[in-house]
């Protein structure tokens, strides 16, 4: 293969990038020439002992890495691909009691306790509950815009992913702008506009472990009708420590929360620039349309793994203890798989996206709940806020190394003359237009 024309200096982990753009042409000239890259990094600077990491870019390459996880750790590096270069090596290898960095057999123990709480009946049981939070959410947005105009991220966005997980575990709604705040200041080390530091960011975690095993404690001593009960206090058929339940909350409150809310906000924003979507959208409220704001969105741009023996993927040799980058943005763009992938269609099916992981041991254990969530918001903006339209201000963007977030999105209800074309407003993921697809 030839090798890729990119820029001096290019890394798909660079919070700098990130929080201007997705990379889409870049992953679209490396899938095509070098599906799986060497990407050189100064030594430490993403708080990693050594030179650079695989990026891998074509889809079934990603799927290969995320199914053969005995080849592929979670556990030696975790799964996060960047973390600030001064954190220290004991902060990331503490980030191992998280189930996302777990490898089996841990990971098989944990995943089989805590997805009791996320079988069909268990999210079923939710969906009348998240409806009425979901109207009520777009209610309230829209009533209190007192110049017609709102910020569609913390009204709309943030709102629905917080209070399914407050209904879940049960904790208490008073308690939910606790975990939004503790989640920020978690995942927005890398952006200065938030000031907030390695430390901070650690300090936010271990607050909101210590909430969780007080909750978990609570629950052991006089058991509820909640999935608390079931994960921590069920007899005879194995349960989480309180610690493990601690670190168990802490992904809830990343991946199913930042993800969700980032779906949903770039949804919002692919339907007002691409009215004719949202128009059909409204008409007929197609059930594929979460899948695709998904794959569109796609929230998580990358996790990693690092190889636990020499091996081979995409004609490259890695050898053992090498890192490799998944990019779930690019494998969802591949032309190989999707027709038309930089075409935004809530009519796309079949969908085989990898907004939700490439499968193995870590698909998205919630997606289910995710695409409630979506649904459920969107129905009841379709109801309640037919009219929206993005205002002049432009998304604004997270700066973060793994996560395609967006910080605010200035939407109104009020009727302007014209609608806002595509031109207007370029996505916040920089999506290549469908005549360069």
């Amino acid at each position: 293969m030839s090798c890729p024309a990119l820029p001096e200096g290019f890394d798909a982990t660079d919070p700098d990038l990130l929080q201007s753009r997705v990379p889409f042409p870049e992953f679209a000239q490396l899938r095509q020439t070098a599906p799986v890259w060497w990407c050189p990094q100064r030594r430490g600077v993403t708080g990693f002992d050594d030179e650079g990491y695989w990026a891998v870019t074509r889809h079934a390459d990603v799927k290969y890495v995320s199914t053969h996880p005995e080849l592929f750790s979670s556990t030696t590096n975790t799964a996060i691909i960047r973390f600030n270069e001064h954190i220290q090596r004991d902060a990331i290898d503490a980030q191992r009691l998280i189930m996302l960095n777990m490898d089996p057999p841990e990971h098989t123990r944990v995943r089989q306790i805590v997805q009791r709480g996320f079988t069909p009946r268990a999210i079923r049981g939710l969906e009348e509950a998240l409806r009425d939070r979901a109207r009520k959410i777009v209610e309230e947005a829209a009533a209190t815009a007192a110049d017609g105009s709102f910020d569609f991220v913390t009204q709309v966005a943030c709102e629905l992913p917080l209070q399914a997980i407050a209904e879940l575990i049960g904790v208490p709604q008073k308690d939910r702008a606790k975990i939004f705040d503790w989640s920020n200041k978690m995942i927005a080390y890398d952006d200065p506009e938030y000031a907030i530091t390695e430390e901070v960011g650690s300090n936010a975690a271990m607050e909101l472990i210590g909430y969780a095993m007080n909750l978990s404690a609570q629950r052991k001593e006089c058991p509820a009708k909640d999935i608390v009960t079931q994960l921590v206090a069920a007899e005879g058929q194995g349960n989480l420590g309180s610690d493990e339940f601690g670190f168990f909350v802490l992904l809830l409150a990343v991946a199913g929360n930042e993800t969700t809310r980032n779906a949903i906000s770039h949804g919002m924003h692919a339907f007002l620039t691409h009215p004719e979507q949202w128009e059909l959208y409204k008409a007929t409220r197609p059930s594929t349309a979460a899948e695709e704001i998904v794959r569109w969105a796609t929230p998580v741009v990358s996790f990693q793994r690092t190889a636990t023996q020499d091996t081979e993927l995409g004609g490259q040799k890695i050898k053992a203890g090498d890192r490799v980058g998944m990019f779930y943005s690019s494998a969802n763009h591949d032309p190989e798989v999707f027709t038309n992938p930089g075409v935004f269609d809530i009519t796309r099916d079949p969908n085989p996206h990898l907004g939700f992981g490439g499968g193995g041991p870590h698909f998205c254990l919630g997606k289910s709940l995710a695409v409630m969530e979506i649904d459920l918001i969107f129905n009841a903006l379709a109801d309640a806020l037919p009219n929206l339209h993005l205002t002049d201000a432009p998304p604004r963007r997270l700066r973060a190394a793994w996560l395609n977030g967006i910080k605010e999105l200035r939407v109104t209800h009020s009727a302007p003359t014209d609608h806002p074309s595509p031109t207007d407003h370029p996505s916040p993921a920089d999506h290549p237009s469908p005549a360069g697809a």
